[in-house]
């Protein structure tokens, strides 16, 4: 593993709300108000998701360990010293499209595919792990849970409801996709924290929105930065912009990678990034700072 983050402060007693991003918040209240979800997060509990994907995960994908992709997994305990998080299970699991998500309640476990790996540099790797402690740091996992399984969920509870649950299905449905885009923005800013480079986070949205690692060595942050700033031009510019860009995220899991990274770079200009952390804007602009991505160790 790089020296990267080996001396990257550490966080003891760090809490979730310091760094929660408020619309985060504020999605997780109005899914809790809405009548019904709050028994039908009971009724996925009962299903047994976790206990099913855990097995199915041992079966059939690698499960890292001291012996087995042993630099990730120092990452992955680095990551979880400097957020001060528990470590989780990490698997890899054979898939070319880049991905990463985090699984489970009771015991989560972080799933990165092998697209990812052969996509990222050692130091995006790192920044991608923080985000997925921080989505157990700030507990949405159980959500996301539910989430990605939310048909089921409620063809399930339906037959047990008399069709009760379809009642409240389409409106639970739209507000869950809300919050998930939301929980992102939380996320990303414990991935920041954890690599405390504003610069390998741009490179990864840069990375995730591109996927062509042969390409990499021709893209530039500076560009990237720039076409942030057009998005943000083009997304206030009028109401029928607005209308077209909320249609289109409606059922979409995560936002856009350029709104990502426009709310990262505004977290740490903002001086936010600095009110948790206790590092300057100086320290962590200039950090992983490179003309072009980082290339793989």
């Amino acid at each position: 593993m790089s020296n990267f983050a080996s001396d990257n402060k550490r966080f003891s007693g760090l809490k979730a709300e310091y760094f929660q991003h408020k619309w985060d918040q504020q999605a997780v209240a109005a899914l809790q108000a809405i009548p019904g979800f709050e028994f039908l997060i009971k009724k996925l509990m009962e299903i047994g998701f976790e206990q099913f994907f855990r097995i199915t995960n041992l079966a059939s994908n690698v499960h890292v360990t001291g012996k087995l992709l042993p630099d990730l997994q120092e990452k992955l305990q680095t990551a979880c010293e400097i957020l001060d998080v528990a470590v989780p299970d990490l698997y890899i699991s054979t898939n070319p499209i880049p991905n990463a998500y985090t699984y489970g309640d009771t015991k989560p476990f972080i799933v990165l595919t092998s697209g990812l790996l052969e996509s990222m540099g050692e130091e995006e790797l790192l920044f991608i792990l923080g985000h997925e402690l921080g989505h157990i740091k700030c507990g949405h996992v159980l959500y996301k849970t539910m989430a990605r399984h939310f048909a089921l969920v409620l063809e399930i509870v339906a037959n047990a409801t008399l069709g009760f649950s379809r009642l409240i299905g389409t409106g639970l449905e739209v507000a869950i996709f809300d919050w998930e885009r939301k929980s992102e923005l939380s996320a990303d800013r414990a991935g920041l924290i954890v690599t405390q480079s504003l610069p390998v986070a741009n490179r990864t949205f840069m990375k995730m929105a591109a996927s062509a690692p042969s390409f990499y060595n021709q893209m530039d942050e500076n560009e990237f930065l720039k076409q942030v700033e057009t998005y943000e031009d083009a997304s206030e510019a009028s109401f029928i912009n607005q209308a077209y860009i909320a249609l289109v995220t409606a059922k979409m899991t995560h936002p856009f990678n350029i709104l990502r990274a426009k709310k990262i770079v505004d977290w740490v200009k903002k001086g936010e990034f600095t009110q948790v952390t206790g590092i300057s804007i100086e320290d962590v602009t200039a950090k992983g700072a490179t003309t072009k991505p980082d290339s793989k160790e």
